[in-house]
């Protein structure tokens, strides 16, 4: 696997990442009903549209994970040969229709929005065609390998051509297939231990502490973890909203946590990675105005030349760029070569 050399360093500033799990309801299919996603997540793709409106604002790229199934312009349900591949379990918790009468479910006018967005936002891929979970102990290869083709079939169909990739719920594995779709990079998991001990009681009550003491979120670093396939991990989730928690945590400790992020990444020139679920914006009548707190933080980090935004893919782009030692080399051994093609010419 690649390596930095040492005493090379592939940012000049802190870089800022953040990372959306572009899913609506599908996320949500095997937990709940679509009335009860309704009336947990309010208005969810009116808050969609909120989101890239203030980002764009803000000139931030974002890249967003995007569930393949939501750009399809019509979906037959349980019958659609796009989901012949899929377990019957799965499939029949797909409702048939069009974005005008499942909205929640299928959203191609929001895709068409994404792709026309200044600047430019990073489209990837969340999963596959139907958010499949990837490590389902019912999962074999042969599904996820239907589930992830499909997904980049649907995204190639709007014109997008995903190089970056997150795993429904973060739950890896298979990634092996990951670079035989163009997939170049994925987002993995948190590297502290409430993320690692995952939904289990201890995990959650160690998130809620580590929330409420508003602690600074890790720094991460890229690794390559097959040939051509990078890890980009997170360092921190925007957690749930909902009453009960932000009584726990207050939303003022989210937007300190994020901060300290910042100031973190600017402070050692490396990489804070934020993720979320835009559908979480909607459990509070202050969602927005904390994220609208949060962005107002970076962007006067930004603008004082303290720290870049990029994308996923824009951050394996700068690690696999050529070392000034590399380039150096390049050079000499352009130069060597034209000076044996003239000695050749010449006898």
């Amino acid at each position: 696997m690649k390596q930095q050399p040492a005493g090379s360093k592939p940012f000049e500033r802190g870089i800022f990442i953040l990372s959306l799990d572009t899913e609506q309801i599908w996320g949500h299919l095997d937990k709940m009903s679509e009335w009860e996603y309704h009336r947990r997540y309010p208005d969810t793709p009116g808050a969609y549209d909120l989101l890239l409106q203030s980002l764009t604002s803000a000139a931030i790229p974002a890249t967003w994970f995007l569930v393949g199934g939501m750009t399809l312009d019509r979906c037959e349900g349980a019958s659609d040969a796009r989901l012949a591949g899929l377990p019957e379990y799965w499939r029949r918790r797909l409702p048939a229709g069009t974005e005008a009468t499942k909205p929640v479910w299928y959203r191609r006018s929001f895709v068409e929005r994404l792709l026309a967005a200044v600047p430019r936002q990073e489209i990837g891929l969340h999963g596959g065609i139907s958010h499949f979970v990837w490590n389902d102990p019912r999962a074999n290869i042969e599904t996820l390998q239907w589930e992830l083709a499909q997904g980049v079939r649907a995204l190639h169909q709007v014109g997008i051509q995903p190089t970056s990739f997150s795993f429904p719920r973060d739950r890896e594995a298979f990634h092996e297939l990951l670079p035989r779709q163009g997939i170049r990079c994925y987002r993995g998991r948190t590297p502290t231990l409430p993320f690692r001990l995952g939904s289990t009681l201890a995990g959650s009550a160690l998130r809620a502490l580590d929330q409420l003491g508003a602690l600074a979120p890790p720094l991460v670093s890229p690794r390559e973890t097959l040939p051509g396939l990078w890890n980009i991990p997170s360092s921190a989730f925007l957690y749930p909203l909902g009453v009960w928690r932000s009584r726990l945590v207050p939303l003022r400790t989210r937007v300190a946590s994020f901060q300290k992020g910042i100031d973190a990444a600017v402070a050692h020139g490396g990489i804070f990675h934020f993720c979320l679920h835009p559908a979480n914006l909607t459990e509070s009548a202050h969602g927005f105005d904390m994220l609208e707190q949060m962005l107002e933080g970076l962007v006067r980090a930004r603008d004082a030349g303290d720290i870049e935004v990029l994308t996923i893919t824009q951050v394996v782009e700068r690690m696999e760029r050529p070392t000034k030692r590399e380039d150096s080399l390049r050079v000499e051994n352009f130069h060597a070569a034209g000076v044996l093609d003239r000695a050749h010419a010449t006898v």
